[in-house]
């Protein structure tokens, strides 16, 4: 094992340096070069930043505003500012942001020379929805695209294409994304991946302007470099080509974002990229024993397309990580609670010290179950807890008002839903006549139906929902499981959801199968409403420690003493999805993620049998665990 020790001289007379390491040391130096910083996990990169920005400042290398540095995050831009401030007093004048902040800044100043003013305004997701809806109407094409051609939309930004550029051979939708970008622009508005776009396209075709912003920035650096998209790849490499004072910090090892853009390609080319540049590796730990640490190593070492470094820490070994086998998935989370509870009463690591990790969201609903049955205090990070989901509690409130046509809330919650075209006019009339008469929403919008008031085509929308769930209640003494499916089919509500075809409702989809499950439990629908509510009602655990429940990806970044790594089977994780080798080398990046947010204690546990979809399966145990080093582990 490696011993380097801390520096306890510094060569510059700064005391801000005496805390870094050697290599830490001389990455903060080093600044007559391109630099690439691989930073393993809980090596210190946000410290080498931050002290590499403060001594530029301290000495005099450069004024605060000729430092450039990008974040992909708000949060990590704050953290940030407010270390560097600790360190030096001149950080405020820095131009330090997210890609997207920076590009705004930097496109007020210059909007006219892509025809915007520089009062534009920035638009939203929901924004774009809207406009895309209107374009398609127009086009008589089906509104329900919409998400799924917004999502397109952004994907092509994220890669640098245009509307006219000639890799967009589908007619539709070259035609959709051309109108899209001259509604837009007609609103003196621009979407976010126009922010890079514009300035790029400006940077390209006003060499004055480029010339401006590289005299002024004479030192550049970026962080999770590896998560750039090509958009900001081709941002950087126009603004800084030869990549004198160019920093950028990453890992290749943590490159887990390809889903939303990010090209891991970007840092394997860094080398390739500028002239004479150098690598520096951050491979002492911090945060990790020595056990968890082999573990993690041994795995990502499997992976090909990576640069190559060796994480180590000075503490012990500590714990081997334990890998436990399973008979099912309600064994797993049995499992999983059983070590909540030992090492808390006997360890006494808190309960906020402890985190579930799953391949995807749709896996905490059984996890969340068992821990609100030990009265186990937890918060699921990143999202909402299973059942305060917003396509669960719709499909609930249909249930609801089926079993109980007075519930007026799971009334309203679920009129328009899918859009059937009852809007607030409507409801404002079935709120009027059930106030004056004290009866419930369903009972006034019955007696509003018999009468003369309602245009036709609402009158024929309401009929048609009264008819629904009145059909669906005379099956309400069948299984909770065949209700729910009765209500996704015949509302139109599932068909609705997979003609998005977005990543946003195949997750939602995934959560309403997993319902399905949850209700197989249940043997009438009186005994599975009671369980809602009193789930949905239960006290919130403010101010306590809480165990975190959440995907892997929501956990990058973050460490814990106690880690469970759970559904470790081939087609869980690895995702069914990504189970061709290119996909597969991301997902083992992302195990390698999860392992290493582990303080103290890692657990990875995988069942025989899981429920999946409402469907047995059982998948083999997940590729990873052999790759996993017999030195580090224990399985069991």
């Amino acid at each position: 094992m490696q011993t380097n020790a801390l520096k306890s001289v510094d060569l510059e007379g700064n005391d801000m340096l005496d805390f870094l390491n050697p290599e830490q040391y001389e990455a903060v130096v080093t600044l007559d070069k391109a630099l690439l910083v691989l930073s393993g996990a809980g090596t210190g990169k946000t410290k080498v930043l931050t002290t590499k920005i403060a001594h530029i400042i301290e000495k005099g290398y450069a004024f605060p505003s000729q430092i450039l540095a990008v974040t992909f995050s708000n949060r990590a831009a704050r953290e940030m500012k407010e270390r560097i401030l600790k360190l030096t007093s001149g950080a405020d004048g820095v131009w330090l942001g997210t890609f997207h902040a920076i590009c705004a800044r930097i496109l007020r100043q210059h909007a006219e020379l892509v025809g915007i003013s520089r009062d534009f305004t920035i638009i939203d997701a929901g924004d774009q929805v809207k406009i895309v809806k209107q374009i398609l109407k127009e086009l008589n094409v089906d509104g329900k695209m919409a998400n799924a051609v917004v999502s397109k939309i952004s994907r092509w930004k994220d890669k640098g294409i245009t509307h006219d550029d000639p890799r967009l051979d589908v007619a539709l939708e070259k035609r959709v994304y051309k109108i899209y970008q001259e509604r837009i622009a007609s609103y003196d508005s621009v979407d976010f991946g126009d922010l890079l776009l514009y300035v790029i396209e400006i940077f390209k075709k006003h060499p004055d302007v480029l010339k401006k912003y590289r005299d002024r920035f004479k030192y550049i650096l970026v962080d999770e470099y590896q998560d750039t998209n090509m958009s900001q790849y081709v941002w950087l490499r126009i603004l800084s080509p030869l990549g004198q004072g160019i920093c950028c910090v990453g890992d290749d090892d943590q490159a887990i974002y390809s889903w939303r853009g990010a090209e891991v390609g970007n840092i394997l080319r860094f080398e390739k990229d500028f002239q004479n540049p150098k690598i520096i590796r951050l491979e002492r730990n911090y945060r990790s024993t020595g056990h968890i640490l082999g573990a993690a190593s041994s795995l990502i070492s499997n992976n090909e397309k990576r640069l190559g470094k060796t994480i180590w820490t000075e503490t012990d070994g500590g714990e081997k990580v334990i890998v436990r086998r399973t008979y099912n998935g309600f064994d797993e989370a049995e499992f999983v609670m059983e070590k909540i509870e030992f090492l808390h009463r006997k360890e006494g690591v808190a309960f906020g010290e402890m985190a579930i990790l799953v391949r995807a969201g749709f896996q905490t609903r059984e996890f969340e179950e068992r821990l609100m049955a030990h009265g186990l205090p937890y918060k699921v990070v990143g999202g909402l807890k299973f059942y305060d989901r917003q396509e669960i509690k719709e499909v609930v409130a249909y249930m609801r008002l089926i079993y109980q046509p007075n519930d007026s809330l799971a009334f309203e919650r679920i009129i328009n839903v899918p859009r059937r075209g009852i809007g607030a006019s409507a409801m404002a009339k079935f709120h009027a006549l059930a106030s004056e008469k004290h009866i419930s929403l369903y009972s006034a919008a019955r007696e509003i139906l018999m009468g003369e008031t309602l245009r036709p085509s609402l009158k024929t929308a309401l009929e048609e929902f009264m008819k629904l769930i009145e059909s669906i209640r005379l099956r309400r003494d069948l299984r909770p499981t065949d209700v729910a499916k009765i209500i996704l089919d015949e509302s139109g509500y599932l068909a609705a959801l997979g003609q998005e075809q977005t990543i946003e409702s195949q997750t939602r989809i995934e959560n309403l199968k997993e319902l399905l499950i949850a209700l197989e439990d249940f043997e009438d629908l009186p005994t599975f409403i009671e369980h809602i509510s009193l789930v949905v009602d239960s006290p919130a655990n403010s101010g306590e420690e809480l165990v975190s429940v959440m995907t892997l990806h929501s956990a990058k970044g973050l460490e814990f003493d106690a880690v469970f790594l759970v559904g470790w089977e081939d087609g869980v994780f690895p995702h069914n999805l990504s189970l061709r080798e290119e996909n597969v080398e991301e997902e083992r990046r992302l195990a390698y993620v999860g392992i290493t947010r582990a303080k103290k204690y890692a657990f990875i546990s995988y069942a025989l049998n899981r429920r999946i979809y409402n469907q047995w399966q059982a998948n083999p145990p997940s590729r990873f665990l052999s790759e996993l080093s017999k030195d580090h582990v224990i399985f069991g």
